[in-house]
């Protein structure tokens, strides 16, 4: 006996209503999914062949259109060149520099609008997503386009397929990138991992074919790059990016956690003869940054770049060869001269909390002397080799403030000529009050020297120079200095050590019952093997020894004596020396003295 399921006779024809409601929508549905797919397909080939002048072709395996909920899904996606159409074009003297190839697994669309496709030739998509695409460019050597190019906007090129692109977000996460450059005398490659590109609002259409504000049709194009590393050829290096992150809309780019770092000093000079360089950066900001015209020429051009938390080591090869060529290449204003072959155009430069160290060994000592500058801020402006801004202003600047040894506050400022002949450049700075025992960590090692008492007043110094001659003022303020001299292993040559002491050092300048201190007037001419920052620690050493009284002729008095182990000959010696120092510390008393009954008279 057949079960009765329906009580009511409504209920059997609400059921059958609904049933044939369902089967009125569905049958429409699955037509417009079966018939919309191929033509949302031909409407795309045909604008990517309209839009790149028939170079590109785009094909895929399959399409699933779902009508209702806006969403259709691409498989095994390739986007490439057609090699017949450009070869043609290089034929004709029209073929591009630069040829594009894309693959993508799996393409999402989300939220399209098929019927405004269709019937208003408008593609409206709210979401693109594409996941580990493969994306490769080769950049060719083409000849001098000479053929007639056509000069129509892509919204022109588009217009008959489309009335209107829009696109509400694309994303692209952990694309695959590779470069091949041609262009030179050996194939370059590069390659990239997980990189993340965001599109924000694309929008072809008639207004937006002349909107300055967007970028490739875009408001805002955010690139983000992430961990990535690479070695040098000589395998003496590795580096290290945690993330390199470029808006569009901002004009900003991030670059965090930035390293290079060689490998162990004694593997490294092995086998370089060049210096050891380690840099670490916490990150680095580049404000207002022309991405459009690094992107035509590599040229750079910056409204403010800061560099932000970092250090920086130079470790001097002990084993590399003394330098006969001319050194005119470390200076500043050469490099930005010569040195850099692109445009450089930066208004300011802004370092903050950095830290530097020169690391040398000696090998007389057989060991190794840090020069070190802690908390380094300061800023750097008109960074240019562009004519246009040298007309303007050919002087860039440093201002810069750091600890010296971690201990006494340095201010410097550096002034450099950017286009005159002698690379003329001055600086002048001022450093506070400390110990001078905080340096025998260099000294010693490096001079063979120690401080043994001392306290620096102030260091004050003044100087212009060109790239042959320095002149200026150095005053070197001090109170209570002694020294002793050291062997290589440290111990203390008491002969020579008296000798400095007692003959050749003054112990405090201003001289004990003098106001007016001893200023000395440099003139310093530079050796041409000699780099920029060796050449202004010399003049500076210089002003600052003959402050000290040490000048040339008693250098070499001093270098002439002798470390005897005569204890008597040690006694007449010093005795000696004493008496003669009296002599001279009573004959610049009474000048003192008569100086001050002078200005009293």
């Amino acid at each position: 006996m057949a079960v009765k399921i329906f009580k009511h006779k409504w209920q059997k024809v609400l059921l059958i209503t609904v049933a044939a409601l369902f089967i009125l929508v569905l049958i429409p549905v699955l037509f417009l999914n079966s018939f919309l797919a191929p033509k949302l397909s031909d409407k795309l080939k045909e604008a990517v062949l309209k839009g790149t002048d028939s170079l590109y072709t785009i094909n895929y395996s399959n399409i699933d259109l779902n009508v209702l909920q806006g969403r259709a899904v691409l498989y095994n996606i390739t986007f490439k060149a057609d090699t017949a159409v450009y070869h043609r074009m290089k034929k004709n003297g029209n073929a591009p520099g630069t040829l594009y190839e894309l693959h993508i697994n799996r393409l999402i669309v989300s939220n399209a609008h098929p019927f405004e496709l269709y019937f208003k030739k408008k593609l409206n998509i709210g979401r693109i997503a594409l996941n580990e695409p493969k994306i490769e460019i080769n950049k060719l050597f083409v000849k001098k386009d000479t053929a007639k190019k056509d000069n129509r906007t892509l919204y022109q090129k588009l217009s008959k397929t489309f009335k209107m692109v829009h696109v509400g977000e694309i994303l692209l996460t952990n694309i695959n990138y590779k470069q091949r450059d041609y262009t030179g005398p050996a194939i370059a490659t590069s390659q990239l991992k997980e990189m993340d590109v965001k599109v924000t609002d694309l929008l072809i259409d008639s207004a937006s074919q002349t909107d300055t504000s967007r970028f490739l049709f875009s408001k805002d194009i955010t690139t983000e790059l992430k961990n990535y590393s690479s070695k040098s050829a000589d395998g003496l290096y590795s580096f290290k990016v945690k993330s390199v992150k470029l808006s569009t809309r901002t004009r900003k780019l991030s670059i965090i956690g930035i390293n290079l770092k060689p490998v162990n000093h004694t593997v490294f000079f092995q086998k370089s003869k060049k210096d050891r360089f380690t840099v670490s950066l916490d990150s680095v900001q580049l404000k207002n940054f022309d991405y459009i015209t690094y992107q035509k020429s590599q040229s750079v051009d910056v409204k403010k770049l800061e560099i932000f938390k970092g250090n920086f080591e130079v470790f001097s090869n002990y084993n590399g060869p003394l330098q006969t060529t001319d050194r005119l290449v470390t200076f500043p204003n050469w490099a930005i001269r010569h040195a850099i072959k692109n445009t450089l155009n930066v208004d300011t430069l802004d370092l903050k909390h950095m830290n530097f160290m020169y690391s040398q060994f000696s090998k007389k000592s057989k060991k190794f002397g840090h020069l070190k500058f802690e908390n380094i801020n300061g800023r750097l402006l008109n960074l240019t080799n562009r004519a246009d801004k040298l007309k303007k202003n050919n002087i860039a600047t440093a201002s810069l403030t750091s600890y010296f040894m971690g201990k006494a506050k340095l201010n410097v400022h550096f002034d450099f000529n950017l286009n005159d002949a002698t690379y003329n450049y001055a600086y002048k700075g001022h450093l506070a009050p400390m110990d001078m025992a905080v340096v025998n960590s260099v000294l010693m090692p490096l001079a063979m020297a120690k401080f043994t008492s001392g306290r620096i007043t102030s260091l004050d110094f003044d100087v212009h120079s060109t790239q042959k001659v320095s002149r200026g003022t150095v005053s070197f303020l001090y109170h209570d200095l002694k020294v002793d001299i050291l062997r290589p292993d440290y111990t203390k040559k008491t002969l020579i050590s008296t000798l400095a002491n007692a003959i050749v050092l003054k112990h405090d300048n201003p001289d004990d019952g003098d106001k007016t201190p001893r200023l000395a007037n440099v003139v310093y001419i530079r050796p041409s093997n000699f780099p920029f920052f060796k050449t202004v620690w010399h003049v500076l050493l210089n002003g600052i020894k003959n402050c000290a009284g040490v000048g040339p002729a008693q250098e070499k008095k001093l270098s002439e004596q002798s470390d005897t182990d005569d204890k008597k000959e040690q006694e007449k010696i010093i005795k000696k020396a004493i008496k003669e120092k009296e002599k001279e510390d009573k004959k610049f008393k009474e000048k003192v003295e008569d100086k001050k009954k002078g200005k009293k008279d």
